[in-house]
């Protein structure tokens, strides 16, 4: 047989149509396209929030065993810990005694100042307890997320709070769960107040592999120390002022910068957050509050207007009383 009858095309079930250079540029291009598409135009958005919204019966059935575990756990521990917290809790009642006799008194005087002042009272801040469910895996960042979502009244931008101070911000809500963006996170930023000298500044997230914070732009001549104590200023509208948010664990100053470097260690350690609340962002709570005061001003006024037409009808039906009553007076007399 001679070599130009050979066929020299593979079978057919050996053929794999496109190379593999084309399907790697076909896939990588389609990649890029949909990375764009999400950053730009989060057309990806209903498909990720319907992607959360199926498997969440699938993570809660898989984080069962986990929770039954840790459950179980905590109830062993649990008689040593409450024997202990027993103990601290009657040394403190005792350290209190004083604190407590002082504490009307103190009140007392806050009202009077607060009276004499005319100083408007904190406003209630609206909350909802969550609970974090597992941490986003995602490399790069620091994200949890909790089993509250749109369906709860879950808003993006709404503070995340637990019993040690903020630990982030709902950044994406979905509708029986949302994701939190922890204090820690390279994105991450929020206007704090030093509690010792007052002094505002804006703390943002470190690397992920530290899980710290830095306090940028302070000047190298700045009054901060170890240990200072930060919380929210309030100025950003969203976190209620005097909540816990981080500790100043160094300051180093350099002759070859105007800035000082500030690490800070988070007032509230997100590796060991299970329960936390969910709160209202102020702006939205201060434009329901003006508007409730709207409500009532309205609502008066219009109270005020009934009641002004009430007492003028009153005095009109008096009026022809007393017309009426003068004109069957003089009738009697001129008969």
């Amino acid at each position: 047989m001679s070599l130009g009858t050979l066929d020299r095309n593979p079978p057919p079930l050996f053929r794999q149509g496109l190379s593999a250079a084309s399907k790697l540029a076909v896939y990588a291009a389609l990649a890029i396209f949909l990375m764009v598409a999400d950053a730009r135009f989060n057309m990806t958005q209903p498909l990720r929030a319907g992607l959360a919204l199926a498997l969440h019966p699938l993570q809660r059935a898989l984080l069962a065993p986990v929770d039954a575990w840790e459950a179980g756990g905590d109830y062993l521990r649990g008689m040593e810990r409450a024997t202990e917290a027993e103990n601290q809790a009657r040394r403190q009642l005792v350290q209190q005694a004083e604190r407590l006799s002082r504490a009307g008194q103190l009140q007392t005087e806050n009202d009077k100042l607060r009276a004499l002042l005319k100083m408007q009272e904190a406003q209630p801040v609206p909350s909802l307890a969550a609970e974090v469910l597992y941490e986003a895996a995602d490399p790069y960042s620091r994200r949890v997320i909790i089993d509250r979502g749109s369906r709860h009244g879950v808003r993006a931008g709404a503070p995340v709070i637990n019993d040690a101070g903020v630990l982030g911000q709902v950044t994406r809500v979905y509708l029986l769960s949302s994701e939190v963006t922890l204090l820690g996170d390279k994105d991450a930023a929020i206007p704090v107040l030093n509690n010792r000298t007052q002094q505002r500044g804006v703390a943002y997230g470190g690397e992920r592999s530290e899980g710290a914070m830095e306090l940028r732009f302070m000047a190298a001549n700045a009054d901060i120390k170890v240990g200072d104590l930060l919380s929210t200023s309030g100025l950003d509208g969203m976190y209620p002022p005097g909540l816990p948010v981080a500790k100043v664990m160094a300051v180093e100053r350099r002759g070859d910068t105007s800035f000082a470097r500030v690490n800070l260690a988070p007032a509230s350690p997100p590796d060991a957050a299970r329960h936390v609340l969910v709160l209202e962002p102020m702006a939205k709570n201060e434009a329901a509050r003006q508007e409730a005061t709207a409500v009532n001003a309205a609502e008066a006024a219009s109270a005020a207007a009934r009641k002004l037409e009430l007492k003028n009808e009153a005095k009109a039906r008096a009026a022809e009383a007393r017309a009426a009553a003068a004109a069957s007076k003089a009738e009697g007399g001129h008969r």
